[in-house]
């Protein structure tokens, strides 16, 4: 009779450390979502109210003066795009190299290591290291090197999934190429990279929504500009230190513009990790 009763108390406690432990992790998430909640709701509260028209077509104004967003946006936009130019290139080949032509040597656990530190890097710190090896010795502020240091940011992703997409194809694809007396580099180029398309271009869209918002490397490397220009050896507006500096100014003009420029970032990061939701599920299905 005591066994049975010793039985009974053991399931008794598991199934209340079962239930607190479900309750804890209830908790947990309804916490999280309704601050995610009221983030949300602010943004959308204070930055639907400064959108119109000449947030996308004037340039960032003076104190009292009307303006907009226009050289920022698209000072962001070449800054991301030439970063991801940069990026993609160099993290395809590393991840190709890793996955096809690396053996388990100890040079390519050093990179392996070495790529996934930069992975977890603080962006601040990385702004500092392009800092003193792009901005210091040309003694100024220039688009090239924060289009380098986003880079730095988002190559390692690239990297990761490029490596880790090209692990998942069937060996079947590179036998196929060998029978035919392909080259492995004609048959990475033609046969595997399009069989890799669909996880490449997901790792590149999580590289992209990673450097949209990055402020912290920009304020050491392209730093702001109130006019629009792309001349890469100059300095460049941008949004994320746009946004950076108005929310901090005394005037409610830059405040409301400020609002507006989170928004439209929060809006493309959110449209970015939608569309790679529905990319990854796609590749699941097929």
């Amino acid at each position: 009779m005591s066994g049975f009763t010793g039985i009974f108390d053991r399931r008794g406690r598991r199934r209340l450390a079962n239930a607190t432990f479900v309750i804890v992790c209830t908790l947990a998430t309804v916490v999280a979502l309704v601050v995610l909640a009221i983030i949300l709701a602010s943004l959308l509260r204070k930055g639907i109210g400064g959108l119109d028209l000449a947030v996308f077509t004037e340039d960032t104004p003076p104190p009292g003066a009307p303006g907009g967003l226009r050289n920022a946006l698209l000072g962001s936009l070449f800054l991301c795009s030439a970063a991801m130019t940069i990026a993609v290139t160099v993290g395809m080949l590393a991840g190709t190299w890793l996955a096809e032509y690396s053996t388990d040597n100890w040079y390519a656990k050093t990179v392996r290591f070495i790529n996934d530190v930069l992975l977890s890097a603080p962006s601040i710190l990385v702004g500092l290291f392009v800092y003193v090896i792009a901005v210091r010795p040309l003694h100024s502020f220039s688009a090239l090197a924060g289009a380098l240091a986003l880079a730095l940011i988002a190559a390692p992703i690239v990297t990761r999934a490029t490596e880790d997409v090209l692990r998942l194809q069937p060996r079947a694809l590179r036998e196929a190429g060998a029978g035919l007396g392909t080259p492995i580099w004609i048959t990475i180029r033609r046969i595997l990279w399009k069989a890799s398309a669909g996880g490449i271009i997901t790792g590149a869209l999580l590289a992209f929504a990673r450097i949209s918002g990055e402020t912290a490397p920009l304020l050491f490397t392209s730093l702001n500009n109130q006019f629009f220009s792309l001349n890469l050896l100059k300095p460049i507006a941008n949004l994320p230190v746009t946004i950076f500096s108005f929310a901090l100014s005394p005037y409610e003009d830059w405040q409301r513009l400020a609002w507006a420029g989170s928004l439209l970032i929060a809006f493309t990061v959110l449209s970015i990790n939608t569309l790679v939701r529905i990319l990854a599920s796609k590749r699941r299905r097929t």
